[in-house]
């Protein structure tokens, strides 16, 4: 069976930081990415998404992600040639294709079990496989009854199929908010949401508002901790999403509270016929191959962790996840930070024999 220091499970921005930082501590990694390229999630986000980020704010560590203007928020196309390009240049051992199954514990660290029967074994473990391969469905009054389309954002491109529709983008955060707004150019859409929308001005005294959450260490304080259900994002906004809303295009209500067939049955007590429900209501870490390694995982599937370290299971941790230990944990922006702390962390352990 073959041997490496660190097996680092993902291969997107998050696995590709942490074999970066890796390296710079003198261990080998071999890193396993299920699909067939090293860009993460980002190549089946809608057509038009663009960062939350600007370009200058947005590199992970040794690659400055490229272009003349480093103030301008980079497409997906963009993203997916960053990453590609990132990791062309990383002296590290990248293998595509490879969907793991499994981990277990053995005497000298762990066996990685991959699809198709083949085992890696390895001293330690860094689950990098991010939150945005499992998109969150929550429980709403009437949902599962509803007779219409019902679609998470994961699986929205672009505005065209849906022309002339009516549709009800529930959420409250940047990705809803862009898809709704979209979506009313050709739509009737509505954004219903729990509770309201909550802007962001992108840009305080002529400064891009990432500037000012590196300048005030908001960026980067260890707040993950506290934090036990992530917040709704704040909508970063120039001025154009709160000025559609303002129109009505979309137009924002609170969550309905039943459903009857295709209709839907609105707080007022109205009711209308919806042809299309599209949740953009995030992602949940999606670990089932820790599902047997005792201590790894809570009842709910969520890593036992404290800012990337795993609480039961040494040699074993994470990167890439929400609030892992800052707003910025699992962006472009901060990734880099945390997979350097997870590797400073293992590569103190000592070697097991």
């Amino acid at each position: 069976m073959e041997h490496t220091d660190v097996a680092v499970i993902g291969g997107g921005q998050s696995g590709l930081a942490t074999a970066h930082a890796l390296l710079r501590r003198g261990l080998r990694p071999v890193v396993l990415e299920a699909s067939d390229r090293t860009a993460g999630s980002w190549p089946r986000y809608y057509d038009s998404l663009t960062l939350f980020s600007p370009a200058r704010y947005s590199s992970l560590p040794g690659m400055l992600f490229p272009g003349a203007d480093r103030d301008r928020y980079p497409h997906r196309d963009e993203v997916v040639a960053y990453l590609t390009a990132y990791a062309d240049q990383l002296d590290a051992d990248i293998r595509t294709g490879q969907h793991v199954t499994g981990v277990h514990r053995i005497r000298t660290g762990f066996e990685v079990e991959l699809q198709g029967g083949s085992r890696l074994a390895t001293r330690a473990v860094v689950a990098a496989s991010g939150t945005f391969s499992r998109p969150h469905r929550p429980v709403l009054p009437g949902l599962d009854g509803f007779t219409g389309t019902v679609l998470h954002a994961a699986h929205y491109r672009s505005p065209e199929p849906f022309t002339g529709q009516r549709i009800v983008v529930v959420g409250a955060g940047n990705s809803a908010v862009q898809i709704a707004t979209e979506l009313a150019r050709t739509a009737t859409v509505t954004l219903a949401s729990r509770n309201a929308v909550r802007f962001a001005a992108q840009r305080i005294l002529a400064r891009d508002l990432h500037f000012w959450l590196g300048r005030t260490g908001l960026d980067i304080a260890p707040l993950g901790r506290l934090v036990r259900t992530p917040p709704t994002q704040l909508v970063i906004d120039g001025g154009h999403y709160r000025a559609a809303l303002a129109a009505g295009r979309p137009d924002r209500r609170p969550m309905f509270i039943g459903a009857d067939g295709a209709k839907l049955l609105w707080p007022d007590g109205t009711r209308e016929e919806v042809d299309t429900i599209l949740l953009a209501t995030g992602y949940r870490p999606n670990l089932p191959y820790l599902a047997g390694l005792d201590g790894a995982l809570d009842d709910s599937g969520h890593p036992r962790h404290r800012e990337g370290i795993a609480t039961g299971v040494p040699g074993l941790a994470f990167v890439g996840l929400e609030w892992q230990r800052s707003l910025s944990s699992n962006s472009l922006r901060g990734v880099g930070r945390d997979a350097a702390r997870v590797a400073r962390h293992l590569a103190a352990r000592p070697a097991r024999s």
